[in-house]
């Protein structure tokens, strides 16, 4: 019980570190593995299982609305789970993602409580009571962490078969549901992360990335790398426009351009 209670503490607090620090990223399988080997006394286990869940979870992150799986409750219940059966990283990689799918079926009920009190806030805001806004989001990422502690709590002390069957036993109705509802929700939050940002001038962007990933089936990497060459041409090489036509200006951008040609004359 001492280590489920130790291990579940961890995950709490490190989500709540990550988030009243202003997302510092220790909410990552390297850090995560790292202090509950730790707290479980083999450090150097936790750094290995760490950098190998790393490379699991490295695109696990959320942006927008869009949320991925669990990374806390898959790197810090794997590692566990590794640690106390005393067989490495094997059982890390083998229980970590499952768990995290798990939980993220979890954090989406979570969401959707939390989303119970959006007119409250507005209330709030109407009244410029900033106290109670900030009490609103302190309960919110406390019952968060509570959600974390107790899963992780309850998941150690009963033990992964435990774990298995209470996955197994749960109605395919609401895992396809919550399945359905996690899918949902990457489109949205990527649809509100673009409303700002699309126009006129930047849809042909989009529209070009959309098809080296859809028909070209480049990797994102390679889309990645030709995007930054494309924003380096487009700021740093394209000429600007230019406004005023007198004789005096164009003289003096003729001599520049000649003293740019010495200089790479030279």
């Amino acid at each position: 019980m001492t280590n489920a209670f130790l291990v579940g503490l961890v995950a709490a607090l490190i989500w709540f570190v990550e988030k009243m620090g202003g997302t510092p990223m220790v909410n990552r399988p390297l850090v995560i593995s790292t202090v509950v080997g730790l707290v479980l006394g083999d450090v150097r286990s936790g750094i290995m299982i760490g950098a190998s869940l790393e490379l699991v979870f490295m695109g696990a992150i959320q942006v927008g609305a869009a949320v991925p799986p669990d990374v806390l409750v898959g790197a810090s219940l794997g590692t566990a789970f590794a640690i106390l059966s005393g067989k490495g990283s094997a059982v890390a990689l083998t229980l970590a993602l499952p768990i995290a799918l798990l939980a993220q079926s979890l954090k989406v009920i979570i969401f959707i409580v939390r989303s119970w009190f959006m007119n409250y806030a507005v209330t709030l805001a109407k009244r410029t009571n900033v106290k109670g806004l900030w009490w609103l989001n302190m309960g919110g990422l406390l019952l968060q962490s509570l959600m974390y502690f107790v899963v992780v709590f309850v998941a150690l002390l009963f033990g992964s078969h435990a774990v298995d069957s209470f996955v197994q036993a749960v109605p395919k109705v609401i895992m396809n549901g919550l399945t359905v509802a996690g899918n949902l929700l990457p489109a949205v939050g990527f649809g509100l992360l673009l409303l700002p940002m699309m126009n006129r001038k930047n849809f042909l962007y989009f529209l070009l990335g959309f098809l080296m990933i859809a028909y070209g089936k480049l990797p994102i990497v390679a889309v990645t790398l030709l995007g930054v060459i494309l924003a380096f041409v487009i700021v740093f090489e394209k000429k600007p426009r230019e406004t005023n036509n007198t004789p005096a200006k164009t003289a003096a951008n003729t001599n520049q351009d000649d003293n740019m040609e010495d200089l790479f004359d030279a």
